[in-house]
């Protein structure tokens, strides 16, 4: 496997944006398909059978991200690039790999964001889009915060990016109400998993800015690898203890269904089993190119509209592929906000290729 940082060659932003953009597809997709039950339509079977409730596919999900990471970054290569712990054993001294102070606290953040992404796509009656775009926006607005904090120049571009970005999300949560009445599930669980992932977020971005946001490549490989050892294990480990105070509740409640994502998980059909670490698989994949996204030289008022289009894109085409299998129902205000995003992605891509064009002439 190629090293996607090395010094020799410089890759992209765009170029992780993608991998991000093909890891999160169907991430989505099928944590939509598992929780939502989906799969019974199709393979004539009760629909209990295969639906996963929204605390209890965390467990499986975040195991399998750990162990996907720790294969990783052997194949790669990388646990020489992260601060070594000095352990003396007799005569012999070996070098362990360890976080520093900032990135394990950025690691407890990216683990919750990990977290609450995959809780907030689960919440019934809150589509893809619409959860994406909720935390995307808020995010968005925070990034040019973030580098006013770090003294980061802002160029004007992004500022537009923002603006759109922003619009996108202004167009689906004034959508016009389903005939129902109830425009979306914006329930108490939504609302405190949006607040988690953004203050998680925006100690993450402060993080990456202080330590990693550099040109030399070696700072985003060292916080790459420090903040991933730190997240899903950290995250797994949390929801071990709370399995723990399981009393009989409820699989619906938080607890009961952390507990049941332990226990009972694994006694679901074959086929749901390996969906779910197939979810698992994807969401720490979109986490590994997402953070290159993030750690991107750039500002955060740029690599982070880069890393939130992307995954709103990608929001857009999960949703269609629910439509087109499973026949579910599709919002005109997410593709109008869709466009709005295909044009900040137009503002983040041409003024940069311009800068660099006429830069190239003059050096010419």
């Amino acid at each position: 496997m190629a090293d996607l940082t090395a010094p020799r060659k410089y890759i992209s932003i765009w170029w992780f944006a993608l991998g991000y953009f093909a890891a999160y597809v169907p991430y989505s997709f099928f944590t939509k398909v598992a929780t939502d039950g989906l799969l019974a339509s199709p393979f004539e079977m009760p629909k209990d059978s295969v639906m996963v409730n929204s605390f209890e596919i965390l467990p499986p999900t975040i195991l399998t991200g750990a162990l996907v990471m720790i294969t990783f970054i052997t194949v790669m290569r990388w646990w020489k690039y992260a601060t070594q712990w000095k352990v003396r054993l007799g005569s012999m001294e070996i070098s362990l790999p360890r976080p520093r102070l900032w990135t394990l606290l950025s690691g407890a953040c990216s683990g919750l964001v990990v977290m609450t992404t995959t809780l907030a796509y689960t919440i019934d009656g809150v589509s893809i889009v619409f959860a994406m775009l909720l935390m995307r926006g808020g995010l968005l607005i925070m990034s040019p915060i973030v580098d006013k904090l770090n003294k980061r120049h802002v160029r004007w571009f992004s500022w537009c990016a923002l603006a759109l970005s922003f619009m996108s999300l202004v167009v689906a949560f004034y959508a016009k109400p389903a005939p129902d009445g109830a425009r979306f599930a914006f329930n108490m669980l939504l609302m405190i998993d949006v607040v988690v992932y953004l203050v998680a977020y925006f100690g993450r971005l402060s993080f990456m800015s202080k330590l990693a946001k550099s040109d030399d490549p070696n700072n985003t490989k060292r916080f790459l690898v420090e903040e991933m050892m730190v997240a899903t294990p950290t995250i797994f480990i949390a929801l071990f203890v709370v399995s723990l105070f399981y009393a009989g509740q409820d699989a619906t409640s938080f607890v009961g269904g952390v507990y049941a994502g332990f226990h009972h998980f694994w006694n679901y059909p074959a086929l749901m089993i390996a969906l779910v670490i197939g979810i698992g698989v994807c969401s720490q994949f979109s986490g590994i190119f997402g953070g290159l996204v993030l750690l991107d030289k750039s500002e955060n008022a740029f690599s982070v509209p880069v890393n939130r289009c992307s995954s709103i894109m990608s929001g857009i085409i999960a949703t269609l592929g629910l439509a087109f299998f499973f026949g579910t129902k599709l919002a005109l205000s997410e593709f109008v906000g869709a466009i709005f995003i295909i044009c900040a992605i137009l503002f983040l891509t041409i003024p940069p290729l311009l800068a660099k064009r006429r830069a190239k002439r003059l050096a010419e």
